[in-house]
């Protein structure tokens, strides 16, 4: 997993290294690696050499990178200009440098720009963008290059305007999120919570990490870590010669109802993708479950399905009654569950929660913002990270909290965020496949953390092969995921 580090701890890394180091060392291995990746964008528009590129320069060292990052660009034959969004207050050094490689500083930015380095402001900058930078902001789109094509933009470590430890993305009087907009962004030393999660993370494009020596100043513990193809293969359960349908594990699944099947088949579909041998199915879809999926074994109540190793538990379940009924014999159960959509509404349930509570196996709830303000008593947030973590300990449960890129918080504070999630999987009916898939990894005997951060893994790969031809649906996801997930070999 990569790790992810809050402004205080890359701070504290950066004094450690320095002090190691020649002055000014650390901002030239830093402006090296963003030169070389802004030549390679160049080079896909018609090369280096006569070039047109156009820096915004804030006062700090983010733009001091980007001022020395242009000099090498305009040493290899780039027109680069610079335009200062605090004159007089530029990075010294890095003004003499661009200045005595051929750049010049402009007043307005010119006609023909092939590409534009953000380096208004860095991991310092707070509360989005002042009111001239954001006029620069809003009038990026205009620029064109060479080719006619839209200026390629690179952000230097941050997009300027995000917050950098949370991913909140402050917005314009004009309902225009104050801080800009990047196809890529070149970060230095260790990644950010705002390249990764929130709505900060779509504004940084594609993300790339130079390294400038960082890693050994790194201290304590990261923010939260970016789950990655290889860390879901080594979770995934492997099969041996001694193999069955029994020690692979039984999943439980007590969803849907009379009134929503397809909520039943839906999360059974993404159980019967994962690693389990078997699927057993309790609730009131049973005749719909079995039509679609002859192999599951379904009975009427949880209290007759037999043995099983975890439990889904709410997709379409109804909040009536005989539904709580269902709940409390599912938590009651020593085994680890997944609660998902109805059975989070019927959390509220003052003594539904204190069973919870008491339980002493793992716990998963799967919740989207609107059940998470239900569960926790108020809305996520701007801090999408620490709001999972607080109801995390609260519910003494693993919190998987639905979105974009999908948060999971544990009780013991740790914290994971998902790379793969779409907007394409924002339709109903997809969150009942993932529950599926998650309770089949706690079924298989994935520990709960690993198993909520693999399941959205996989479900957000699912949603993008699904998104490839056209609208999705929740059963072309738990199609798709099939496929994903035979390449886990």
């Amino acid at each position: 997993m990569r790790p992810v580090w809050r402004v205080a701890d890359v701070r504290a890394a950066e004094a450690g290294l320095m002090a190691t180091l020649p002055p000014g060392t650390l901002m030239q291995r830093a402006a090296g690696g963003l030169a070389r990746r802004c030549a390679l964008l160049l080079a896909d528009r018609g090369g280096v050499y006569g070039s047109r590129v156009l820096l915004l320069v804030g006062s700090g060292d983010n733009g001091g990178d980007a001022l020395f990052a242009g000099a090498q660009l305009a040493r290899r034959g780039a027109a680069v200009s610079a335009l200062l969004v605090t004159p007089g207050r530029a990075h010294a050094e890095g003004l003499a440098a661009l200045r005595a490689a051929g750049g010049r500083v402009v007043d307005r930015p010119p006609a023909v720009v092939d590409l534009l380095l953000d380096g208004i402001v860095g991991i310092g900058g707070t509360g989005g963008l002042r009111e001239t930078a954001e006029q620069l902001a809003a009038s990026l789109v205009r620029h064109r290059g060479r080719d006619g094509e839209r200026a390629t933009v690179v952000a230097v470590d941050v997009p300027s305007g995000v917050a950098v430890d949370t991913g909140h993305v402050p917005m314009t009087a004009a309902g225009r999120p104050s801080a800009i907009r990047a196809d890529v962004t070149v970060t230095f030393g260790a990644l950010k919570p705002a390249l990764v999660v929130g709505p900060a993370a779509p504004l940084a494009g594609q993300v790339e990490l130079v390294d400038i020596g960082l890693e050994p100043w790194l201290r304590g513990s990261p923010a939260l870590r970016v789950t990655e193809w290889s860390d879901v293969v080594d979770w995934w359960p492997t099969l041996g010669p001694a193999s069955e349908k029994y020690s692979r594990g039984v999943v439980g699944v007590a969803t849907g109802s009379a009134t929503y099947p397809g909520a039943a088949v839906l999360s059974v579909g993404g159980a019967l993708a994962g690693p389990t041998g078997m699927v057993r199915y309790a609730g009131g879809a049973r005749a719909e479950v079995v039509h679609q999926h002859p192999s599951v074994i379904a009975t009427s109540r949880v209290a007759d399905a037999g043995r099983v190793q975890a439990w889904v538990c709410g997709s379409g379940l109804g909040t009536g009654d005989d539904a709580a009924s269902e709940l409390r014999a599912v938590l009651a159960a020593p085994v680890p569950v997944v609660l998902d959509a109805d059975a989070l509404t019927l959390l509220v349930d003052g003594s539904l929660a204190e069973q919870l509570r008491r339980r002493d196996a793992p716990i998963v709830v799967t919740p989207h913002d609107r059940e998470f303000t239900r569960l926790s008593g108020e809305e996520p947030g701007a801090d999408r990270v620490s709001a999972a973590l607080r109801l995390a300990a609260w519910m003494n449960a693993v919190v998987l909290l639905k979105g974009d890129r999908t948060v999971i918080g544990t009780p013991n504070g740790q914290a994971y965020v998902n790379p793969t999630g779409t907007s394409a999987l924002a339709t109903g009916g997809t969150g009942d496949v993932l529950a599926g898939l998650l309770g089949s990894l706690l079924a298989g005997g994935v520990p709960a953390a690993e198993a909520a951060a693999a399941a959205a893994y996989l479900h957000g790969l699912a949603g993008r092969e699904a998104a490839r031809g056209g609208p999705v649906t929740a059963p072309d996801v738990a199609t798709a995921l099939r496929p994903v997930v035979a390449r886990l070999g």
